[in-house]
């Protein structure tokens, strides 16, 4: 009782303090994560329950570095990867990606795609519009979505200028495509990484059943945004002289680098379809995407190595351990077995439960915290229910906490980013302007998942 105490005690105020941002993120989880080692393993099982056996393998569970030097972290066709505790895989496969992103970046790659694209629809803003949306939710499928907002905000605002338009709109339209992209892989959102690395699904997994209601959802999306944002645009674009636009090219800033970063990207997209035949684990994948950006990058080595966001990083190790402790102690099953019980078996309530508890639970705080805590949740669920629902569950709460963050300014790190852009380029997006476009919109896609949901698995 005491372990399970101290563990729901430094959990909840883990999330006070990711809540209220006093710290930054990445101390407050490698603190708290401490914290679970010392007093929910170490005082908990060893000094207060004299169980040090049960407290010597609580730590080597929820550090996990062991399954580092299994064969089946790396090849999956070698057995199965311990899930517990700090998943290493989603670690390393983030850091790959990280590094593979910022050689693109490096070479102009993101800028150059937005403005060839605007060029093709011959910078007509209403095309445009419709064109940064679709690519918007494509690169995300690939792509850590704050990458894509970053740079197709930022273009956005350059041509705004230039058409003479408002780019809120627009901005607002382009972040929620690419977390309804996001949605749609494994790979596309942090929540999709934590929950196939945990569950063991893959790329075509996703794509074949969070990717068709993604898919669903963007065709209704994109015909929303049109029609509740087109008369933001009716007048944009009108007597520009044709000279002040942009040129593709000159976003190139080496050629031959930008050559290598296309062809690394799409052996990444290759990797990534084709996993589940391979049998090559993500981490494998993210580590050898990383080492071949690396190698090719040159003397642009150490800047590559500086730019991998190492806070998100140590925000995850820190997270994984203090989850691991509610999974240690059974809280995380006690939940489980509370859902099961209101549900009253009813498989449909009990999708629903998960759906849009998600949803509202991301909507203001961090969907990644949420997921890592909610994965276990639904293996304990599946046990009460039937394994068959457990990938039914998993696809109900990607859907969830992905989508549910679409719905405030704070929901997602690229609505932080997205509205930050806009903010620095003189269009600041307050908390009611946002809601009014995009709460309506995050409703919309949270009732077509659970439809879809409910038609196609129950």
């Amino acid at each position: 009782m005491t372990a399970q105490i101290l563990a729901v005690a430094i959990f909840l105020v883990m999330f006070f303090l990711i809540i209220t941002e006093r710290f930054p993120k990445q101390y407050t989880t490698l603190i708290c994560g401490a914290l679970t080692l010392l007093l929910v393993f170490t005082v908990g099982f060893g000094i207060v329950e004299g169980n040090w056996g049960k407290a010597a393998n609580a730590i080597k569970e929820t550090l996990n570095v062991h399954n580092i030097f299994t064969a089946g972290f790396w090849y999956t066709a070698a057995g199965e990867s311990e899930s517990k505790g700090i998943d290493w895989a989603t670690i390393i496969f983030l850091s790959g990606m990280m590094v593979m992103v910022e050689g693109m970046a490096r070479v102009g790659f993101f800028r150059w795609l937005c403005l060839r694209l605007a060029k093709a629809v011959n910078y007509k803003v209403v095309p445009v519009f419709f064109t940064f949306m679709v690519m918007s939710a494509v690169l995300s499928m690939f792509i850590d979505s704050i990458t894509v907002i970053l740079f197709l905000a930022a273009v956005t605002v350059e041509l705004s200028v230039i058409l003479k338009f408002t780019p809120v709109p627009m901005i607002l339209a382009e972040i929620f495509c690419a977390n309804l992209g996001g949605s749609s892989t494994m790979c596309g959102d942090p929540p999709n990484i934590i929950i196939g690395s945990k569950l063991g699904y893959s790329f075509t997994d996703f794509l074949t059943n969070t990717g068709l209601i993604a898919g669903i959802s963007l065709v209704v999306i994109i015909a929303y945004f049109m029609i509740t944002c087109k008369k933001e645009f009716a007048s944009a674009g009108k007597d520009v002289d044709p000279s002040t636009l942009p040129v593709p090219e000159s976003a190139i800033k080496d050629k031959a680098g930008f050559a290598v970063s296309c062809v690394i990207f799409s052996l990444a997209v290759v990797l990534l379809v084709t996993h589940a035949n391979t049998h090559l684990s993500v981490a494998s994948i993210g580590l050898g995407i990383a080492v071949i950006t690396f190698i090719v990058s040159g003397k642009h080595f150490l800047e590559l190595l500086k730019k991998i966001d190492y806070q998100t990083l140590l925000f995850f190790i820190g997270l994984f351990v203090v989850v691991g402790g509610l999974e240690q102690t059974g809280i995380l099953e006690l939940i489980a077995n509370f859902i099961a019980k209101i549900s009253g078996g009813n498989t449909y309530l009990l999708i629903a439960i998960i759906i849009w508890i998600s949803a509202f639970a991301s909507a203001f705080i961090d969907n990644i915290p949420f997921a890592a805590t909610m994965v276990p949740v639904i293996k304990d669920l599946s046990l009460a229910t039937g394994a068959n629902m457990l990938p039914v569950m998993a696809y109900a709460l990607s859907m969830g906490t992905d989508i549910g963050g679409c719905g405030t300014p704070i929901g997602a790190s690229a609505n932080v980013v997205g509205t930050s852009v806009a903010a620095k380029a003189g269009h600041p997006v307050s908390w009611g302007k946002y809601c009014k476009i995009s709460a309506p919109a995050t409703i919309i896609v949270l009732v077509i998942s659970t439809l879809v949901i409910f038609i196609r698995y129950l």
